[in-house]
C-alpha cells in the first residue's frame, strides 16, 4: 500500500442514486451523550437523514449497519444540516435541517436498550419555519453578541437574508446588487456576515447595519413606496476576488486567530477580519472542498483541501505538508473525534461514499530473508562499474533540454508529384492571356508504424498557387496501415509565385500507457512543384531590358538535355537557347555561350527571372553530380542589379502608403456617415417635423464615397499582395546572386535570406520595409561592423524604438547597398558577435599568409574595389565632425596621404629609430599647430612609427621625404575613415617612383 494513500478506518455507502453536496455533512455530539465523541450526520437531496457513530470493528461481522444510529426519510430535500444551540432555555445541541421551503429544528435522543439489539435513537421535531422564498444556504452564530444560544440566517435564491431567533422570525434584508447566491458564513469576532456576490467580490455586512437597514418587505413590490425610516444597506468592506468562491470559512478554534478563508476556483485566500489580505495560494488543480483546522505551530493554520483528482492535501498556510489519495472526489470534509481515535478525517462524495480515514502508514513487520554469503567477483564488479560509468558519461554528454526524439517516427510521409499535367485541368482559371492553365496531381501516402488517432493532414502552398483541397481528416490508423491522399495544384492568380514548394503538415495523437487518449504530435514534409506548372516554351524575344550572366568552370551544356520537358516545343534545335513564357508574367530567355563557359538569363521583368534562374542552377547541380564532376563551381561576376531591385521595393512601398491613405479616408468618411445618421435620426424622432436640410442627399453622397473607397482599398490590397510576391521573388534572386558573387556557404546564405526576407506576408502593423531595415542594420552593427566598438555598443543596447511604416525608402536602400558593399569586401555573415573584430597590427604580422583580413574601409593591399554607379548614389558620405574653421581648412590641406598607411615591414631596430625622429618632429608640429586632441596625437605617433618601408631607399630620398613631412605635419589631422579609393592610388605613386 502506498504511503500517500488515505488509510481506510471506517466507510459506508449511503443508498443508491442519491446526491450530496458540501452542506450535507456535519459532525458533533448530536445526541448530547456528554462523552465528547462525535457522531456523523448526513442528509441527502432525496430527503434521507442518517446519523452514524463510526467505530473500528474488531470482527468481520457488522460493519456500517452497527455504526448507524438513525435513518429517517423526510418529505423534502435536505440542503444543509448544522448542529447548534437553537432552542431557547436549553444548553443542549439540536439539529437544524434546511429544506428548500422549510427550516426544521430537531432533537436527537437515545434510549438504553434492555436487550442485545442495543440503544434506540429518536428524532423529534422541536419547531419549524415555513419559508416564503426558496432557500439556498444558511449559517448560524451568536448574532448581536447574544450568548447562550444561536440564531439562524438563511439566504434565499433571490438574495434575501432571513434571520430567525429560535422559534421566531426576526427580520429580512435584501442584498444590494444581487444576481446569484454565493457562500455565506458568520464571523463572531466582528459580528458580521460574509458572502461572495456575483461581481466576484467578498462583501462583509455588520449585523447592526443589517438590523437598521430598509425592511425587505417594502421592496417586494416596486410600486409600493419605500419606507423612510431605514437606511440604505451598504457593505462594511469589499475585497475583489476576481473569481467565483466555492466556500467560506471563519475558524474559531483559537482566540488568537482572526482570519477568513475563501476557497476560489483557482486560489485560496486568507484575509484578516478587516478585509486585508494575509496570504494567497495559487492552485494547480480544481478544488472541490476545504476545511481549516487547528495547527500545532503557533501563528499558522492547517488546511484540508480536496480536489477533482481524488486527492486530499494538507497545507500549513501556503506550504504543502502531506498529500493522500482517495478513491473518490470529496465534496465535503470534516475532522472528528471518535471513541478509538482522535482527528479522523471524514469525507463525503457526491454519490454517497462516506469515509473515515487517517493519514500515514502501518508499520511493516516483513523482514528480508538472509541469503547465503558468497565472495564477490571483483573483476566482474569492476567490469560492470566501467560499463555503468560509460552509460553515465554518454547520458550526461548527450543530454539536452528537449527530449530525445524516437529513432523512428510514428508516421512516414511519402509525396509523389506527377510528371505530366492533368487532363483535363483542375484549375479554377481556365486560361491567362490566351494560354491554358495546367494542374498537376500530387499523391501523399501516410504510413503508420504505430497506433495513431485523430490524424489531420493540411496542405499549404505559396500564393498565387492553390490546391483543390487543403484539409483532410484521416481515420485512426493501426500498425502498418497507410492512407493515400490525392489533390491537384494549379496557378490561381495573374502573377507568378515566388516559390514552387508546398508544405504538408500532419497532426495526430500517439497513445501511450500513461496517456491512453494520446500525446499530440506534428509531422511536416515538403514537396516541389514542376516549373512547367507556371510557364511554357516559346520563341525567344529579340530585345530585353534585364540581363544576368552566370559563369561556370565546365564546358557549356546542351539546354535541351537539361530542360527536357520544354525542349520538344523549342524552336532552337542546337540547344544553345531556350525561352520560357510565364503564364502570368514576361518571357525569360536562357542563352548558352558557344565559346565561353557562361550562361545569360534575360527578360523584360526582373522579378520573373527568379524561378528560371533558381531552376537552372538546381538542374546544373543535378546534372554534374550525375556525371560525376565534384568540383563544379558557378559564380556571378556582377555588378549587382540593385537599381532594378529597388524598383520592386519602391513599388511595394508606394502601395503600402496608398493602403494607409485609404484606411485614413475610410475612417473619416465613416465618422461623417455616422454623424449624418445621428442627425437624421434626431430629426425623424422629433414630434414637430423639421426640414432635412439636404441631409439625405449628403448621406447618399457619403455612402457612395465610402463604397468607392472600400472598393479602391480592396483593389489596392490585391495589388499589394501581388507586389509583395514580386518583391519576394526579386529578393530571392538578389540573395542567389550575392551567394554566387562571393561564394557564400549555405549557412551564410540562410542568414542573408532571413535578413532580407524577415516576413512571409505583410500586415498593417508590421511590414517588410521596417523589418528588413532593422535586420540589415543589426548585421551592419555586428558581424559586418568595421569597428569593434560599434559591436560592443550594439550588443549593449537592450532595446530600440517600435517598428513602424517609414516615410521613404532612402534609408533602407542605403543600408542594403552598404550591406552588399561590405559583403563584397569579404565580410563574413555569422551570428557570432566577434566575427569581424579587427586584429592588432602586431598579431597580423604573426598571421598565416593567405588568411582572411579584417574588414576595413581602406583595403590594406591598395586594390581598388569597383562599386556599381547606380549603387553609389545611395551611399551617404560620413559627415565631418564639428571643428573650427581653421581645422576644417587644415583637413582639406591634409587630403594628400601620409605614408602612415603603409604596412609595417621594417625590423624592430629601424622602427625604434623612426620613433625617435617622429618624437622630434612631433614637438615641432605641436608648436605650430593649435591644440590637438590626445587621441589624434597618439594616432599620429603610431602612423609615423609605422612608416618603416624605406630601408632600401637612399639617405637623400629620406631627407627629402622628412622635409615634406614637416611641411605637412602642421595641418595633418585625423583622416576620415571613409576616404575615397583614389587616395590609395596616390599613395602608391611615390612608392612606385622610388622603387
Amino acid at each position: 500500500m502506498s504511503l500517500f494513500k488515505a488509510r481506510d478506518w471506517w466507510s459506508a455507502t449511503l443508498g443508491e442514486g442519491e446526491e450530496f453536496d458540501q452542506g450535507c455533512l456535519c459532525v458533533g455530539d448530536v445526541d448530547n451523550s456528554g462523552t465528547g465523541h462525535d457522531k456523523v450526520v448526513v442528509g441527502s437531496y432525496m430527503g434521507m437523514l442518517r446519523i452514524f457513530s463510526p467505530h473500528a470493528s474488531k470482527t468481520s461481522e457488522g460493519g456500517p449497519a452497527d455504526a448507524q444510529l438513525l435513518e429517517v426519510q423526510l418529505q423534502n430535500a435536505i440542503i444543509q444540516v448544522e448542529l447548534g444551540k437553537f432552542v431557547s432555555c436549553s444548553e443542549l445541541l439540536h439539529l437544524a435541517v434546511l429544506h428548500p421551503r422549510k427550516l426544521s429544528v430537531y432533537s436527537v435522543s437515545g434510549t438504553a436498550g434492555n436487550v442485545e439489539h442495543g440503544d434506540q435513537y429518536q428524532l423529534k421535531l422541536v419547531y419549524e419555519h415555513n419559508l416564503q422564498r426558496t432557500a439556498c444556504n444558511m449559517t448560524y452564530g451568536t448574532f448581536g453578541g447574544v450568548t447562550g444560544h444561536h440564531s439562524l440566517c438563511i439566504q434565499s435564491m433571490d438574495g434575501m437574508l432571513m434571520f430567525f431567533e429560535q422559534d421566531s422570525y426576526s427580520f429580512g434584508r435584501f442584498l444590494p446588487g444581487f444576481l446569484l447566491p454565493g457562500p455565506l458564513t458568520y464571523n463572531p469576532r466582528t459580528d458580521s456576515f460574509l458572502t461572495v456576490s456575483s461581481a466576484r467580490e467578498l462583501e462583509s455586512y455588520k449585523y447592526e447595519t443589517l438590523a437598521v437597514a430598509t425592511e425587505a418587505e417594502s421592496r417586494q413590490d416596486p410600486n409600493l413606496p419605500l419606507k423612510t425610516g431605514g437606511k440604505r444597506l451598504t457593505p462594511d468592506w469589499v475585497f475583489v476576488l476576481g473569481e467565483q468562491a466555492l466556500d467560506l470559512c471563519v475558524p474559531s478554534f483559537s482566540h488568537a486567530s482572526s482570519h477568513i478563508f475563501i476557497l476560489g476556483e483557482r486560489n485560496i485566500y486568507c484575509l484578516r477580519d478587516n478585509g486585508q489580505i494575509h496570504f494567497m495560494k495559487k492552485l494547480e488543480f480544481n478544488p472541490s472542498c476545504f476545511l481549516p483546522y487547528a495547527s500545532v505551530t503557533d501563528g499558522t493554520t492547517n488546511l484540508l483541501l480536496g480536489n477533482h483528482t481524488n486527492m486530499l492535501l494538507v497545507y500549513q498556510d501556503v506550504t504543502l505538508k502531506w498529500a493522500s489519495q482517495l478513491s473518490f472526489i470529496p465534496v465535503a470534509v470534516r475532522v472528528a473525534n471518535f471513541l478509538d481515535v482522535k482527528g479522523v478525517v471524514v469525507s463525503l462524495s457526491s454519490d454517497g461514499h462516506l469515509l473515515c480515514s487517517y493519514m500515514g502508514t502501518d508499520p511493516s513487520f516483513f523482514s528480508t530473508p538472509k541469503v547465503d554469503a558468497r565472495e564477490a567477483d571483483y573483476e566482474q564488479v569492476e567490469a560492470e562499474m566501467k560499463k555503468l560509468q560509460k552509460f553515465i558519461r554518454e547520458a550526461t554528454r548527450t543530454q539536452d533540454i528537449l527530449p530525445k526524439t524516437d529513432s523512428e517516427d510514428d508516421l512516414c510521409i511519402t509525396t509523389t508529384v506527377s510528371s505530366s499535367m492533368d487532363n483535363p485541368s483542375q484549375a479554377l482559371i481556365h486560361d491567362i492571356n490566351g494560354l491554358p492553365v495546367p494542374s498537376v496531381t500530387v499523391q501523399v501516402k501516410v504510413k503508420a508504424s504505430s497506433v495513431v488517432k485523430s490524424s489531420k493532414l493540411s496542405i499549404g502552398v505559396q500564393p498565387p498557387l492553390a490546391v483543390t483541397q487543403e484539409q483532410f481528416v484521416l481515420e485512426a490508423m493501426g500498425v502498418g496501415s497507410s492512407k493515400v491522399v490525392v489533390f491537384s495544384a494549379f496557378l490561381n492568380g495573374h502573377y507568378p509565385p515566388a516559390d514552387l514548394t508546398g508544405d504538408i503538415t500532419v497532426s495526430y495523437s500517439s497513445p501511450t500507457e500513461l496517456n491512453p487518449k494520446g500525446v499530440p504530435k506534428v509531422l511536416q514534409s515538403r514537396f516541389n512543384l514542376p516549373l512547367s506548372l507556371v510557364c511554357v516554351a516559346c520563341p525567344p524575344p529579340k530585345a530585353t531590358k534585364f540581363k544576368i550572366t552566370v559563369d561556370t568552370n565546365q564546358p557549356p551544356v546542351d539546354l535541351s538535355s537539361i530542360f527536357r520537358e520544354f525542349s520538344a516545343k523549342s524552336e532552337d534545335k542546337d540547344g544553345n537557347s531556350l525561352a520560357f513564357q510565364l503564364l502570368s508574367g514576361a518571357r525569360v530567355t536562357v542563352l548558352a555561350s558557344k565559346t565561353s563557359q557562361r550562361y545569360r538569363i534575360q527578360s523584360d521583368s526582373f522579378e520573373d527571372m527568379w524561378l528560371v534562374v533558381k531552376e537552372l542552377v538546381h538542374r546544373f547541380d543535378q546534372h554534374f553530380s550525375k556525371v560525376g564532376i565534384k568540383d563544379f563551381k558557378k559564380s556571378f561576376s556582377g555588378p549587382l542589379p540593385l537599381e532594378e531591385y529597388f524598383l520592386s521595393v519602391d513599388n511595394h512601398f508606394q502601395l503600402r502608403i496608398s493602403a494607409q491613405k485609404y484606411q485614413d479616408l475610410l475612417s473619416e468618411r465613416a465618422v461623417q456617415f455616422r454623424a449624418i445618421q445621428r442627425r437624421l435620426l434626431t430629426r425623424f424622432k422629433d414630434k414637430t417635423p423639421a426640414p432635412l436640410q439636404n441631409l439625405d442627399t449628403l448621406m447618399d453622397a457619403t455612402y457612395s464615397q465610402v463604397m468607392a473607397l472600400a472598393e479602391a482599398a480592396e483593389e489596392n490590397r490585391a495589388l499589394l499582395e501581388e507586389a509583395f510576391v514580386r518583391l519576394r521573388s526579386a529578393t530571392h534572386l538578389l540573395v542567389l546572386l550575392l551567394s554566387l558573387w562571393q561564394g557564400l556557404t549555405p549557412d551564410q546564405t540562410s542568414i542573408l535570406e532571413a535578413t532580407l526576407l524577415p516576413l512571409l506576408q505583410d500586415t498593417p502593423q508590421l511590414g517588410w520595409e521596417e523589418s528588413c531595415d532593422a535586420a540589415v542594420s543589426h548585421l551592419l552593427r555586428t558581424c559586418l561592423s568595421q569597428n569593434p566598438k560599434d559591436q560592443a555598443t550594439s550588443l549593449a543596447q537592450t532595446g530600440g524604438s517600435v517598428l513602424g511604416l517609414p516615410s521613404d525608402t532612402a534609408r533602407l536602400k542605403k543600408h542594403i547597398t552598404l550591406l552588399c558593399e561590405r559583403i563584397g569586401k569579404g565580410g563574413r555573415l555569422t551570428l557570432a558577435s566577434e566575427a569581424n573584430v579587427q586584429v592588432p597590427a602586431q598579431v597580423q604580422n604573426l598571421a598565416v599568409p593567405g588568411g582572411v583580413e579584417p574588414i576595413a574601409e581602406l583595403a590594406g593591399d591598395g586594390e581598388e574595389i569597383e562599386v556599381p554607379q547606380e549603387a553609389t548614389k545611395f551611399i551617404k558620405k560620413k559627415q565631418p565632425s564639428k571643428k573650427t574653421k581653421k581645422e576644417k581648412e587644415k583637413k582639406e590641406v591634409s587630403k594628400e596621404p601620409s605614408e602612415a598607411s603603409v604596412k609595417e615591414e621594417e625590423p624592430i631596430k629601424e622602427a625604434k629609430k623612426e620613433k625617435k625622429e617622429s618624437s622630434k618632429e612631433k614637438k615641432e608640429s605641436k608648436k605650430e599647430s593649435t591644440k590637438e586632441p590626445k587621441e589624434e596625437a597618439k594616432k599620429e605617433s603610431k602612423k609615423e612609427s609605422s612608416s618603416s618601408k624605406e630601408k632600401k631607399e637612399s639617405s637623400k630620398e629620406k631627407k627629402e621625404k622628412e622635409k615634406e613631412k614637416e611641411g605637412k605635419e602642421a595641418g595633418d589631422k585625423k583622416v576620415s575613415r571613409r576616404s575615397s579609393v583614389k587616395v590609395k592610388e596616390k599613395k602608391k605613386e611615390p612608392e612606385a617612383a622610388e622603387g
